[in-house]
Order: structure tokens, then sequence, then C-alpha cells
């Protein structure tokens, strides 16, 4: 049979799109919006406080519990290098004057360190990171040393499992010092600056210098958030966040939070512990008056997720992120907060609980056609105090009073941004985090080495979608990239792990 010229160019165009899938996924999706690479859903898991050392500090090596179980089952022979607490030589001869201990599974519930802005640089001392016990909390179980305990696989073993077959990085760091609510403003808006207290209580410790306005450096709860506590400082938000930006451009995205439909509503986990499911300065959008659902309305429909014009303003309780991919409706970008008893915070939550939810997700998520284009990126807001040995570059100077890196008042001298405005009490980066990433596309069993911090997510958005930077200072114009934890150069198929959220195990 003798094919015509029209009959050959489209059997070549056919050919050559089975050949390069990874151009052919690259079509517009249904909200017309086209990516640079085959993902087309971003997922990211933002948990809370956990520094790298305390999760990964031994990895890939993990000691026996002490009643002789093992949970995770040995490491890959071509596991690479970690910057660690082993490979850096400080589990026996610490600065700090005690040594990292480790911490047993029987063990899961911990204190809350002290993860305030000012005291992080304090136990930095300029890079020594030679102070951390001056504001370690005294566990009645760990004792007076307790910043310095950390976990290993045996006890977050999922973790060391998701690391062990897709990708993560031993460089990456929040984007300034400081606990939850800077963390969040650092992801999905690339800075604390500007906060503006609407409630008229106190600034100090919540805005840099005491000031009604400035950088946000504390937990303030959402300023109009019917959920926010009327004892706490509130804060608004100006400028602009990723969210903004995504809806400049028509791209679906929603926050999605455990506890957004009942904020009132308290959960016990399985170490026990009992918290209310929602944490209102855990609440990523909320603090903009552009991106905020402050009376909590429902969503408009299950098609309508993650649109503009939705009820819900892109604000929705963790149940509708599933209704939303049941129905095929998945918001290109997701931000996921768990309840807070699975957040994984020291004090109200723990890693097995932590544990519970990050596999059951990500098994759930695993099960959905959309997976073969899904990024999930889990990360931290901050490191709750906890002791890591690794000082990243301080990309933001300050010299406000809350600031203690380089002695009292003393984070550098702080340099206009780019509009030329001076943003003080952004001192940063902070402390190192751990950063997961786990796709079809992730890297195997890969360690990323450069340096990224919690706005990195914010630039892979914006690349991945072709969108402009966030501007007025934020971090996302200088951040690290995270295209080194894929690999992108061929279809990734629909590579998965499947883990028991009780132990972490590979489901064989």
């Amino acid at each position: 049979m003798h094919r015509t010229l029209a009959q050959n160019l489209l059997l070549s165009i056919a050919m050559l799109t089975m050949a390069l899938p990874s151009l052919a996924l690259a079509e517009p999706e249904r909200d017309g919006s086209a990516t640079k690479t085959p993902i087309k859903h971003v997922v990211v898991i933002f948990q809370e406080n956990v520094s790298f050392d305390h999760y990964f500090g031994t990895y890939p090596n993990a000691a026996p519990n002490k009643d002789g179980s093992r949970y995770f089952r040995g490491a890959s022979p071509d596991t690479p290098r970690v910057n660690s607490l082993v490979s850096a030589g400080l589990l026996t001869n610490n600065p700090n004057g005690v040594n990292p201990f480790r911490i047993d599974r029987s063990i899961p519930n911990t204190c809350d360190q002290d993860h305030d802005y000012n005291d992080e640089q304090f136990a930095f001392h300029g890079g020594l990171m030679d102070q951390f016990l001056a504001h370690s909390c005294n566990d009645p179980n760990l004792g007076p040393n307790s910043t310095l305990g950390y976990y290993d696989g045996n006890t977050v073993t999922a973790l060391w499992n998701y690391a062990q077959h897709f990708a993560m990085s031993d460089n990456s760091f929040g984007t300034s010092f400081g606990p939850s609510t800077p963390g969040l403003l650092n992801l999905v808006a690339g800075t604390t600056f500007e906060g503006t207290i609407t409630n008229g209580l106190s600034a100090d410790g919540n805005i840099a210098g005491g000031a009604t306005t400035g950088a946000v450096v504390g937990d303030p709860d959402p300023g109009g958030d019917v959920c926010s506590n009327p004892t706490r400082t509130q804060i608004t938000m100006s400028g602009q966040n990723i969210g903004d930006v995504l809806n400049k451009a028509g791209i679906t995205w929603g926050s999605f939070m455990g506890g957004f439909a009942n904020c009132t509503k308290v959960s016990t986990g399985i170490t026990g512990l009992s918290t209310a499911d929602y944490i209102p300065h855990h609440a990523f959008f909320q603090y903009w008056a552009s991106t905020a659902n402050p009376n909590h309305v429902k969503r408009t429909s299950v098609g309508m997720i993650g649109h503009q014009g939705d009820a819900a303003n892109h604000n929705y309780d963790l149940t509708d992120f599933w209704d939303a991919l049941g129905a095929h409706n998945l918001p290109a970008v997701s931000f996921i907060k768990a309840r807070a008893i699975e957040d994984g915070h020291a004090g109200y939550s723990d890693p097995l609980d932590e544990q519970n939810f990050l596999v059951q997700f990500i098994n759930k998520l695993e099960r959905t056609p959309e997976w073969n284009s899904t990024a999930v990126i889990i990360m931290y807001d901050d490191s709750d105090g906890w002791y890591d040995h690794v000082m990243g570059p301080i990309v933001n100077q300050s010299n406000v009073a809350d600031d203690q890196l380089l002695g009292p008042g003393n984070c550098g001298t702080p340099k206009p941004n780019e509009e030329g405005a001076i943003q003080n009490g952004r001192c940063g980066y902070g402390p190192r985090l751990p950063l997961l990433v786990v796709s079809p596309f992730a890297r195997s069993n890969f360690v990323d080495h450069r340096v990224t911090d919690q706005s990195s997510v914010i630039r892979f958005v914006e690349d991945n979608w072709k969108l402009d930077r966030i501007g007025n200072g934020s971090a996302d114009a200088i951040a690290g990239t995270l295209d080194g934890l894929f690999d992108f150069s061929e279809h990734g198929g629909n590579r998965r792990v499947f883990l028991d959220p009780l132990t972490g195990r590979p489901i064989d």
C-alpha cells in the first residue's frame, strides 16, 4: 500500500510522540496551562518542626531498637553519601559539649524545643553551631540535653524508604530563622515581609523590632480568620503570594488543611496524644485578603475545587483534596497540611503519627491515574530547635533587636532588595530541613547537594508553568532549583512504592 505525503508526515509525528512521551505530556491541561516538564500536579506536604539531623543524622545506617526490632531493612549498597552527623564526625566529638544521642522508637513523644527567631540564631553562634543546649527543653524521657536527640530509620522508617526509592536533599534550608508562620510565609510567598497587626495586641516576638508593621518573626494568627484566637496577636500580609500569581495565569490551585471544615474538632493519634486538628497560624493563605477564606466557607462544588470563583477561594478541608482527585479534578498545585496530630510537631504530634499520615496519603495518591504526572514534595516549616550541624549561606542580613546570629541585634548589615527597600527581620537562610521528592520522575536513591530553601518550591512552580517571579524581595528570585531531584530525560513510567503506614516498611 502506498502512503501519501500527508500520511507519512502524520505517521512520523505519531512515532516521534511515542519515542518522546515527555513531550507528549507537556500538552495543555484542562485549565489551559502548558508545563515545562511532564509534571502536571505539584503536591506540597508541609510538615512541622524537624531538622535534617533529627531525622537523617545517621542515614542510611540505623541501630536496632531496644527491643531488638528493626523496621528499616537496610540501605541499598549504592546509596549516596549524605552530609550527616556520621560523615561530619560529630557523633562522638560534638562542639556542644554533649554528643548527639539516638532516640528509641519506644519514645515517639517528646517535648517541644525552643525555635524562636532569636534563639535559633543564638544556637548557631555565628556558624560555630555550639549553643544548642542553651535553650534545650528538659524532656522527662530524654533529659536536659534533649535538643541533641535524633531518630533513625527504625523509627522514621517510611521517610528513609522514600529516600531510598526516590530523591532527597541534604542541603535545603528554611528561608529564614523562626517558627511555623515565617516558614509557611516563605513557602507560599518567599518572604515574611510585610505583616501588619490587626487586633492591637503585642508586636514583640511577632513583628521584627516590635513594630506594628514589618517582617514576621513569630506565630501570630491570621487576622479575620473566624478560627483565630482573639487573645493572640493577629496580622495580615501585604504583597502577593504564589496563589495570586497562579490566579493571574488561570492555573488551578488549592490549600487543603486538616480541620479546616471544623476548627474545633480534636483528634487522638496512635501514640495517645490528642490535639485540635486546625492550627490557625499554620494556614498557608489566610494571611492575605486576596487568597483568604476567613469564614471557612465550603466549596461551591467538587468541580469548582481549585478554580477561581469557587466560594472557598482556594482554601479547603483536607477531605476536599480526595473529593477533587476522585472526580479527576486535582488542581495543578496543592498545598497539604495534615491534621495537627499527624504533622510531626514535637509536643502534640510525633514521628509515628506523622508516618501514618504520610504513607496513607502517598499510597492513596499512587493508586490514581494522576500519579503518573505528579510530584509530591515533602518538606518542613522549621527545625523546632533540634540540633543540626550545617549552617547555610546567609542570603538576607538583618540588624534588629531580635537578631542574635553574630551577637545581640546582629545578623549582618541588611541590603536593599530589587525595589530598593530594606526589609529587616528576614535573617536567613535558617536551619537545615529535610526535603524529599516522591514522584515517578524523581531520581531513584538520589541525594541532591545543591543549596535550596523553602522558596525553591515557588521557583519550581513558576518555572514549570512559565510564570513571573513574585517580586518585592521574594526569595524565589535567588532560590536554588529543585530540578536536580528529577530526571526528565525519559518518561517516568508508573514507578511507585507502597509502604505499611504503621511500620514504614515496603509492602511486598
